[in-house]
């Protein structure tokens, strides 16, 4: 696990983040709640979802290259976006 987290680098952290802002403002502002909120939410959530699965030992990210971490951190970011606007009911 530590060689995937190495090999990251700090490009795709930063690409991480900048996708899970996009994804997280984007539901915000579809769902009428706060665009900075769910910004922040995304961006987080996108950042630890390939070390979440690097740490549960899926080893395909490491394979797949930058573009397949990202994909991931966006479908994760989305995910966890939809959990809490679910948790967080109606205004």
């Amino acid at each position: 696990m530590e060689e995937f987290l190495q090999g990251l680098g700090t490009v795709v952290f930063v690409l991480l983040a900048l996708i899970g802002l996009v994804v997280g403002a984007v539901a915000g502002k579809l769902t009428g709640r706060s665009v900075a909120l769910y910004a922040l939410i995304g961006a987080l959530a996108a950042i630890a979802t390939p070390f979440l699965l690097a740490a549960l030992g899926i080893t395909v990210l490491a394979a797949g290259g930058v573009l397949l971490v990202v994909i991931v951190g966006a479908i994760g970011a989305a995910v966890v976006v939809g959990l809490v606007r679910a948790v967080s009911g109606r205004k």
